[in-house]
């Protein structure tokens, strides 16, 4: 939040669905957390995070089923992920955020995607997470500030719980979650299990930057996470 009066810097580690793990940052390259928690609670390995320049820019069943569950013609049953339409926006009127929401993957170097260039201010929902709607922890991610000054997540520690973010989906239909905890940590002890260990039901992820700017590191101390559940 760069109330510093102003460059942005995002950063965050993110548990996708299978395990991977990756760090997000404006500024200079910082490593995502070492380990992180796969849907068994097992510790699997992390991918190193990007830099951008601010200057540019169910458990199966032990119980045969008597009847075979997928179509009859040789396709594969659709993956239950996939039956949740992908997100267009994002509106969280509490802050005045209404964002239409790019679709970020991993970069070449297996690094995560951020806004950047002319959608440097867009949020961005990180494609390797949940669609919003569906189980699990789906990532919504946005800088607090930008070289165009306060950006799309500047006020999102204001947000408390009760409040509500809306995701409006692709096929006209909307997904609301209520804010239930507002939380900042140290990125030198992000704790990546809790933010993002996969959850039994649908949750959403919001996160920026926060704390005080580091001058000499290049970077904010803190992370701004909000713990969303499906209303």
């Amino acid at each position: 939040m760069r109330r510093r009066r102003v460059a942005a810097v995002l950063s965050a580690g993110l548990v996708l669905g299978g395990g991977t793990a990756v760090a997000v940052g404006l500024g200079t390259q910082e490593p995502a957390p070492v380990t992180v928690p796969d849907r068994s609670g097992a510790d699997v390995g992390a991918v190193p995070g990007p830099a951008v320049d601010p200057s540019t820019s169910s458990q199966p069943s032990s119980q045969p089923s008597a009847q075979p569950s997928g179509p009859q013609d040789g396709t594969p049953p659709a993956d239950p992920a996939t039956r949740v339409a992908q997100p267009g926006r994002v509106r969280i009127p509490a802050i005045g955020v209404d964002s239409g929401l790019l679709h970020l993957g991993l970069n070449d170097d297996g690094t995560i995607e951020v806004p950047a260039g002319e959608d440097i201010d867009s949020a961005a929902w990180f494609d390797g997470s949940p669609r919003p709607g569906a189980d699990g922890p789906a990532v919504i991610e946005g800088h607090v500030d930008s070289p165009n000054g306060p950006s799309v997540f500047y006020r999102l520690s204001e947000l408390e719980a009760g409040q509500r973010v809306h995701v409006d989906r692709e096929d006209g239909s909307t997904a609301t979650f209520v804010v239930e905890r507002v939380e900042q940590y140290s990125k030198k002890e992000f704790p990546t299990r809790e933010v993002y260990a996969n959850t039994d039901g649908p949750e959403l992820r919001l996160i920026t930057c926060g704390g005080e700017w580091d001058p000499e590191w290049g970077h904010y101390v803190d992370n701004t996470v909000v713990f969303a559940r499906l209303a």
